[in-house]
C-alpha cells in the first residue's frame, strides 16, 4: 500500500503534465466535413466557410501562430493546401466560423492568407474527386519562433509550408474526412 501511496502524486503530475499540451480545438468540426465547410465550386456546393477554431496551452517562446488545411490524399503527387494563414499574432487565439473569406474582416490586421491550391488567397473547403473515396483534410496550427515569416499573400503553398516548418515550436491538429 505504501508504494501505490507514493507513486499516486508521480501519476497526478504526470497526468497533469499531459493535459497542458498544445492544443486546437473547434466548436463546429467533428469527424466529418460539412456543407457549411465544403467548397462552392470545382463541381462542390458547399458554402465554404471555414470552422471555428480555438488553440491554448501556448508554448513557451511563441511569437505568432499559423493555420493551414491540407489534403494528402488528393491525387496531385503533392497533395493539396486549403488554407494558409500566418503572421497570427499571440493575442489571437482563436478565429471566428467564417474567418477565412477574404470578405468577411473577421481576421485581425496584418494576418495574411496566402495562395491555395485553388489559386486564390483565403479559404477553400474539401471538394476531392467525385469517387474518390474518403479525403483527410488535416487542419492544423503552428505555434512560431517568429512573429512574422516575411512573406506576402502571393507565396505558393510550398514556400509557406517551408517557412512554418522552420520555425515551429509545437503544432496540433484536427483530422476531418469528406468524399464526394
Amino acid at each position: 500500500m505504501y508504494k501505490l501511496v507514493a507513486f499516486l502524486p508521480i501519476l497526478l503530475i504526470s497526468l497533469s503534465i499531459q493535459a497542458q499540451t498544445f492544443t486546437l480545438k473547434s466548436s463546429e468540426l467533428g469527424g466529418q466535413a460539412t456543407n457549411q465547410q465544403v467548397f462552392g465550386g470545382f463541381g462542390c456546393t458547399g458554402e465554404n466557410v471555414s470552422p471555428q477554431l480555438s488553440w491554448d496551452n501556448v508554448p513557451e517562446g511563441t511569437k505568432s501562430f499559423a493555420v493551414t488545411m491540407y489534403d494528402p490524399d488528393a491525387p496531385t503527387g503533392s497533395g493539396w493546401w486549403h488554407w494558409l494563414a500566418f503572421d497570427i499574432p499571440t493575442t489571437v487565439k482563436e478565429l471566428k466560423s467564417g474567418a477565412g473569406s477574404t470578405q468577411s474582416n473577421l481576421l485581425p490586421k496584418g494576418i495574411i492568407q496566402s495562395m491555395t491550391d485553388y489559386g486564390t488567397t483565403g479559404y477553400g473547403g474539401p471538394c476531392p474527386p467525385e469517387g474518390h473515396g474518403f479525403h483527410t483534410y488535416i487542419i492544423t496550427v503552428y505555434a512560431l519562433s517568429t512573429d512574422k515569416l516575411g512573406l506576402e499573400e502571393k507565396a505558393n503553398p510550398a514556400l509557406v509550408g517551408y517557412m512554418i516548418n522552420s520555425k515551429t515550436i509545437e503544432k496540433a491538429s484536427i483530422v476531418v474526412y469528406y468524399k464526394r
